[in-house]
């Protein structure tokens, strides 16, 4: 690493850390304005739904292209053409009209975060060098900021609503993004790749038709069923695009997913982790938001505050994750933290409708603390299990892996709590522990697969 890089590694973090924050910020700030923006834009349920969708499919379905981009154009050209495009659907959101105008604004906000996550973590990794121990501090303080503003969009959306009104969700993004835009034009500099990549079209578009058509059909089943006609033909859509994506990727000279990246173990199983943890939390926590509104009968603003000691807990152990995998590596925060989060959900199976809310407490700390400990481990271990230059593509792959696992985890949960009142403890005790058996699952799998050291 330069000694340029080395006197501005903090303001590189920070430049990073903006776009890794309100691309997540965006995933859980929508959910308490929803009933304001149905009653202003006569808005129907469904089309309510879509709102949050738009944004969560482009957003999964584009990471994977976004990091292939940035490996060929430069990191640093396609973040901050992210942070623009993000800039300017954000606007849009906040302007919008008509619940369909807002539908497309999100579709095209997702495009945009899905430029910010890869091609951030590609300049994190520049930057650092081979200097393990700064890579693991730095990957540790960017995961922070955005597993800080994943567990903060509750409240912060519910206080800005509050002022505001709804649109100042969508607006606020505007001075964050200026932020980040002159922060990256200032200290960071641009990635150079000397693989001589190009764009691989036929995998792009079979990529994007796989993950919304199977991504799609799970949200959809939870409404219509899961033998309704539209959700059959999304999943037969959606696996045929998968094989055939997974037939081209094969046979390329210059694929997109690099299918020789899974004979790596730690690679392997760094997405394999990725995926189930993904899929617990940001199911969890969707049932957590209707068990606390629903069956406790808190307000928004108040379910929104009930999070706060996993916003706390993560800024702890995501900066304490850093050091760790410096003196450690990987192998040892990512067993150990994972299984943290494990016995963190079981201790949620204690939850009924009368259960007082400092017994919560416990879980709602060991679930960020085991977390914010293995997910900085597990990005480092998979960053570190491919070439620097390919290291876009295979944060891309990551967050692909992660983003679909909590699409997925939101849909099935969902629907195991169900649309009454009874059904969200039963569901919410299921929840938890598939959760707990899925972190589990994640521990062992990092003492068997992730390389020592």
């Amino acid at each position: 690493m330069s000694k340029t890089n080395s006197a501005h590694i903090n303001w590189i973090i920070a430049a990073t850390s903006f776009g890794f924050v309100v691309s997540q910020l965006d995933v859980t700030i929508v959910n308490v304005a929803l009933p304001k923006m149905g009653e202003n834009l006569q808005a129907s349920v469904s089309g309510l739904q879509w709102v949050v969708d738009a944004y969560a499919l482009l957003f999964a379905s584009l990471l994977l292209s976004a990091g292939a981009l940035g490996d060929q154009l430069g990191a640093r050209r396609i973040y901050i053409g992210g942070l623009i495009l993000f800039a300017a659907a954000s606007l849009g959101c906040g302007l919008a009209p008509d619940a369909r105008v807002l539908i497309g604004a999100r579709a095209v906000q997702g495009a945009g975060a899905a430029m910010l996550v890869p091609p951030s973590l590609a300049l994190l990794t520049h930057a650092c060098g081979d200097d393990m121990k700064l890579r693991a501090r730095a990957v540790g303080l960017w995961t922070a900021a955005g597993g800080v503003s994943i567990a903060a969009g509750p409240v912060a959306g519910g206080l800005l609503i509050g002022w505001l009104g709804w649109r100042s969700i969508f607006l606020v993004n505007l001075p964050l993004v200026a932020i980040g835009i002159a922060l990256t034009w200032r200290y960071v500099a641009e990635t150079r790749n000397d693989g001589g990549r190009h764009l691989d079209l036929p995998g792009q578009g079979l990529g994007v038709l796989a993950l919304i058509g199977l991504t799609g059909a799970i949200i959809e089943a939870g409404a219509r069923g899961a033998g309704d006609r539209l959700v059959l033909a999304g999943f037969g859509v959606g696996l045929a695009a998968f094989l055939l994506f997974l037939i081209v990727e094969a046979w390329r000279a210059n694929p997109m997913l690099p299918l020789v990246f899974f004979r790596n173990r730690t690679f392997s199983a760094t997405v394999a982790v990725g995926t189930v943890v993904n899929l617990s939390y940001y199911g969890t926590i969707f049932v957590l938001s209707l068990y606390l509104q629903q069956a406790r009968g808190y307000g928004v603003l108040a379910a929104g505050l009930a999070f706060l000691p996993l916003t706390a807990t993560f800024i702890l152990s995501n900066v304490t994750a850093g050091h760790l995998v410096g003196h450690y590596g990987s192998r040892l925060p990512m067993a150990g933290g994972f299984l943290l989060a494990a016995g963190g959900y079981s201790l949620l199976l204690l939850l009924d409708a009368q259960t007082p809310f400092w017994l919560m407490v416990p879980g709602f700390l060991l679930i960020p603390l085991g977390m914010g400990t293995g997910v900085p481990a597990m990005t480092t271990a998979c960053l570190g299990s491919v070439e620097r230059k390919f290291s876009g593509t295979a944060s891309g792959v990551l967050n692909t892996a992660r983003q679909a696992g909590g699409a997925i985890g939101v849909a099935a949960f969902g629907a195991l709590a169900g649309g009454d009142h009874e059904g969200i403890i039963p569901g919410l005790h299921t929840a938890v522990s598939i959760s707990a058996g899925f972190l589990a699952l994640a521990a062992l799998m990092s003492l068997l697969w992730i390389r020592r050291g």
